[in-house]
């Protein structure tokens, strides 16, 4: 394995949560990290937004460019990518981050949400992918690293909301297809899931306060990324790892710093 020294590192939705961590992490190594997200002024309720995220990747000692992206246009996303790859010469990584949730049943899913849910999770993984690929091709060692589930077709999966399951796993999909599509490129595929709920602004406002506080931190899936980035793409493609399988793989035994309330019993994720 190798560190991301060096490695150009797209991201999106990386103005918080686990994007920003994942962000944090490559940068420590000295990445040069693309952070893209639609919020490049202060929001009033979250905290973040690109331009103080790629403060943060430069105080971590990473280099950075920041990029105003909504990922539900397509124009767009094919421009940051251009602007990226000319700007830090290639792209090495992709990470698919961005993604809607709205946890509803059928019947309360307006088609404004479902569309939302959409265009941001599988539509926006697919033509983000699209659009790195031919870079990627010229990485010495590409990856794509998608943050979706597992694939389990068994109803319970979908029945609590039906709009939300299809979303994400449209995701796992693009990943499951595009790891043998691309393999004689090189290039990895991969997808990478919390085995425990996380505490990002998305578990804050769609869950109760007792779940957040039997969270762990954005920072297990980051560290998780930075070591699944490593492996040889070559080698490691295809797969749907867990945050925590990945760690305890690396050597990692004791995961108490991860939680949001260290010794309170954890709360499983959503797909698991």
């Amino acid at each position: 394995m190798t560190d991301l020294a060096g490695k150009v590192v797209f991201i999106t939705g990386a103005s918080r949560g686990i994007g920003r961590e994942i962000a944090l992490r490559c940068a420590r190594d000295g990445a040069k990290v693309v952070i893209t997200g639609k919020t490049a002024e202060a929001h009033p309720k979250l905290p973040g937004t690109i331009h103080s995220v790629a403060a943060e990747v430069e105080t971590a000692g990473g280099q950075a460019l920041a990029i105003q992206l909504d990922v539900r246009d397509e124009l767009a996303i094919e421009a940051a990518v251009e602007r990226a790859a000319a700007h830090f010469g290639g792209i090495d990584v992709l990470v698919n981050n961005a993604s809607a949730i709205s946890l509803t049943p059928t019947l309360q899913t307006p088609a404004k949400r479902l569309d939302l849910m959409w265009d941001v999770n599988m539509r926006a993984t697919f033509l983000v992918s699209q659009a790195c690929i031919p870079h990627l091709k010229q990485a010495a060692n590409p990856h794509i690293l998608t943050l979706s589930p597992p694939l389990n077709l068994e109803a319970k999966w979908f029945a609590p909301h039906v709009a939300y399951s299809i979303s994400k796993y449209g995701m796992s999909l693009c990943a499951l297809g595009m790891a043998k599509e691309f393999a004689q490129d090189g290039i990895a595929v991969n997808c990478l899931w919390p085995r425990t709920t996380i505490a990002t602004a998305a578990i804050e406002f769609n869950f109760p306060e007792a779940i957040l506080r039997a969270s762990r931190k954005p920072a297990i899936v980051a560290d998780a990324a930075h070591a699944i980035l490593r492996r040889d793409s070559k080698t490691f493609s295809g797969f749907f790892f867990l945050d925590e399988e990945v760690l305890r793989a690396e050597g990692v035994k004791n995961f108490d710093h991860y939680a949001v309330s260290p010794g309170e019993r954890l709360y499983n994720d959503l797909f698991l």
